[in-house]
């Protein structure tokens, strides 16, 4: 597959892409705003998360897909190395194909090989390495010791030893990403909160500016956007802050 523009990694010294979460039941109403975001720049990528691609199954990821953006399929696959990777053939089947799919780093090297596999290069793919909801509280109860950016690290080698594209990360561990697998290796970054607005569910946020500054390819941001009043607005007003970062 010939690499878009969008599916190629950002340098750490370039301004980050803005991927809009667009987590709602109403696949209609999702890909209106993509449509609108698409129009007016405002955004880089849509994603299409567990609770629109469950409520509305591929014809709802059509609708969003037809919007002009690329998307991120959301649908973090964890299971037998076969059953993820049939998965995952299936999903590159669907049209427009996604830009960007993932699969759960703690499935494990065979799985994250055989996922490598089955993409082929024919979109990014990326392992969710700890989510941004979880802290070191967290882990502990599920028998993970540690802080999160440790095991965040370690997922991150597996990824890449295992073919993977990059990893989803919380803003907190980009600039060690960055440092042990290089500039080329993706980080797609949620739990993106501007400042003055409130964590949500989120534990290990940051502000856009400060995942910039980090190094982080690609900011997921969802209901700071979707929730807002106008959305294209507040989308619009984000990367502005971006741009404003690099002069």
């Amino acid at each position: 597959m010939a690499a878009s523009e969008h599916s190629q990694p950002v340098s750490a010294r370039s301004r980050a892409r803005i991927c809009v979460a667009l987590d709602m039941k109403d696949a209609d109403a999702a890909a209106a705003l993509a449509k609108r975001l698409a129009s007016s720049g405002a955004a880089d990528f849509a994603k299409v998360g567990m609770e629109l691609f469950y409520a509305a199954g591929p014809e709802g990821y059509a609708k969003v897909a037809g919007s002009g953006l690329p998307v991120f399929l959301d649908l973090k696959l964890h299971d037998i190395p076969n059953t993820v990777a049939e998965g995952l053939r299936a999903l590159l089947a669907l049209s427009p194909p996604p830009a960007i799919v993932n699969v759960h780093a703690t499935g494990g090297p065979a799985m994250l090989r055989a996922a490598a596999e089955a993409v082929e290069g024919r979109a990014r793919l990326v392992a969710v390495t700890v989510l941004t909801a979880l802290g070191e509280d967290d882990l502990s109860a599920i028998g993970v010791a540690g802080p999160p950016r440790e095991a965040v690290l370690r997922l991150a080698r597996l990824a890449k030893a295992c073919g993977l594209d990059g990893v989803v990360c919380s803003p907190s561990e980009v600039t060690d990403i960055r440092a042990a697998l290089g500039e080329d290796f993706l980080t797609i970054v949620p739990g993106i909160r501007p400042a003055g607005v409130g964590l949500d569910d989120q534990k290990r946020a940051a502000t856009p500016q400060a995942a910039q500054a980090a190094g982080a390819d690609i900011l997921v941001i969802g209901r700071p956007i979707t929730k807002a009043a106008d959305p294209v607005a507040a989308a619009l007003e984000i990367r502005a802050s971006l741009a404003s970062e690099d002069t």
